[in-house]
């Protein structure tokens, strides 16, 4: 299984590395449509829908992506998009997770499937102006889920149920630890601090998620880290809840080693609209 994870992930890599460094960000574009066209034949799968209706969701979505980027949306949209997107995010997946698994269950199969195609739909275009706005803008945003996720997972090994006898989300991931989601915070500060400290000194092109956000002050710096790290966390949750309503360990087995596709973007799919929401904060 290890050896199966390490070449996947060398595999992926060495597809998205060139395409992400690449000097126009058309490459990356087309090739992002093709990853999230995945997630939603997975999306599709996952809540009831045949084959057939599932590859049909993952052309719609693709073919939804091809348009935002005809009409130029990968350059700028209206800041209230962000806004409207963040604040959907914390809405509907608080409701989600208190009412559980149970209740995903309840919903109607079409509001499913569609409020699925809009998450993947945002996330794809938040990454798209990330990436127009500069390699390095997205790979800090990249980066700042990467931090949260490992850290979360080593201090969740070392010390979860030490420090605090409840889990995070007992009836969803029973593994995850309230220790776990701290390390994680702790991870993308710390990665925060080094990233803006050699920035500065090697004078890297563009500017980072931390740096753009700096001008609001530490407070609100500080602030806005904690609640996209939050907020990555939650992408999590919410993929472990669809899984378990519907009844499979993995999104799918596109990805050897790693499950499926929706298995390594769960966490960005609320983590890059709301970096773009942060992003529209107004300088004081």
């Amino acid at each position: 299984m290890l050896k199966q994870r390490i070449i996947t992930a060398l595999v992926l890599l060495a597809i998205l590395l060139p395409a992400l460094f690449a000097e126009s960000p058309q490459a990356f574009l087309g090739l992002s449509i093709y990853m999230i066209g995945a997630g939603a034949w997975e999306w599709g799968k996952m809540n009831g829908l045949s084959q057939r209706q599932s590859i049909v969701s993952a052309i719609f979505c693709a073919l939804c992506c091809g348009l935002a980027w005809w009409v130029d949306w990968t350059t700028h949209t209206a800041p209230w998009l962000w806004w409207l997107a963040g604040s959907s995010w914390v809405g509907l997946t608080a409701w989600m997770l208190m009412r559980g698994v149970s209740g995903w269950a309840q919903w109607h199969r079409p509001t499913r499937w569609a409020v699925g195609l809009v998450m993947l739909w945002l996330a794809w275009l938040a990454m798209a102006q990330a990436r127009t706005g500069g390699v390095q803008l997205l790979l800090s945003i990249f980066c700042a889920v990467w931090a949260a996720d490992v850290f979360a997972y080593f201090f969740g090994r070392t010390l979860g149920g030490k420090i605090f006898s409840r889990k995070l989300a007992p009836t969803v991931s029973p593994g995850k630890s309230w220790e776990g989601a701290l390390g994680g915070l702790l991870g993308v500060f710390v990665v925060a601090m080094v990233w803006m400290h050699l920035e500065q000194t090697y004078s890297w092109p563009g500017a980072s998620l931390f740096t753009r956000m700096r001008v609001h002050g530490t407070f609100l710096w500080s602030l806005s880290l904690a609640f996209l790290t939050a907020m990555s966390v939650v992408g999590d949750l919410v993929e472990s809840l669809v899984k378990r309503s519907a009844g499979v360990k993995d999104s799918s087995h596109l990805l050897p080693g790693h499950g499926g596709v929706l298995d390594r973007l769960d966490a960005l799919l609320p983590s890059l609209p709301i970096a773009l929401m942060l992003l529209q904060w107004p300088v004081v």
